[in-house]
């Protein structure tokens, strides 16, 4: 069975790949189809970017596709940056620029009030059936500075309290295990397996 992942970014292609690579599925990534759409993240939920980006891909490819958003809610500034964090600097914004707003908006905000949340919702579409969405999240705060090497986006400062560690100073691997990412993959790979097993079904049918 073929997986697409409706995403160019490749660090969130790395983290699924390394997640699903048991399944014994083939994954693609949107790398390999050129002429692939362009699908605007204009939904207000994470839920509403996911099934867009999971349809749409699904359609073109006429694969089985996944597709996921993250936002990023901080308690001190309301909600925000939300589903707008990927962007939160500006529309060409890299992960260090994101990250520099971030902490210059919570300066001077102590420690107990820099409560945060990241939201992952995945989307795994079937163009001919409809869409199955699944979800993970993971509290946390967000430092007064940048720490650890590893990982992407917000990772450098969203603090997991009970590591006191950044998501940024975790293995691949151990953030996997913890993550809003990695939860929703979790849950995503048990719908695969379904998917996987059903196929298999009609195959041996037949």
């Amino acid at each position: 069975m073929e997986l697409v992942l409706a995403t160019g970014n490749r660090d969130k292609q790395q983290e699924i790949k390394a997640f699903l690579q048991d399944l014994g599925l083939t994954i693609r990534t949107l790398d390999e189809f050129s002429a692939a759409p362009v699908v605007i993240e204009d939904g207000e939920t994470c839920q509403a970017n996911a099934g867009k980006k999971a349809r749409e891909i699904a359609l073109y490819t006429g694969a089985l596709t996944l597709a996921d958003d993250t936002g990023l809610e901080v308690d001190a500034l309301g909600g925000r940056p939300g589903v707008f964090a990927a962007r939160y600097a500006g529309d060409h914004a890299t992960y260090a620029d994101n990250c520099r707003k971030l902490l210059d908006e919570l300066r001077g905000v102590p420690a107990d009030q820099r409560g945060a949340r990241f939201l992952t919702v995945m989307a795994i579409a079937d163009p001919a059936s409809s869409v199955e969405f699944v979800e993970g999240v993971l509290q946390g705060r967000i430092g007064d500075h940048c720490s650890g090497a590893h990982g992407f986006g917000y990772d450098p400062v969203f603090i997991v309290p009970a590591l006191g560690k950044t998501l940024a100073e975790l293995t691949l691997d151990r953030k996997n295990q913890i993550s809003h990412r990695g939860q929703a993959l979790a849950k995503a790979k048990d719908v695969l397996k379904r998917k996987l097993e059903e196929t298999s079904g009609r195959s041996a049918a037949r």
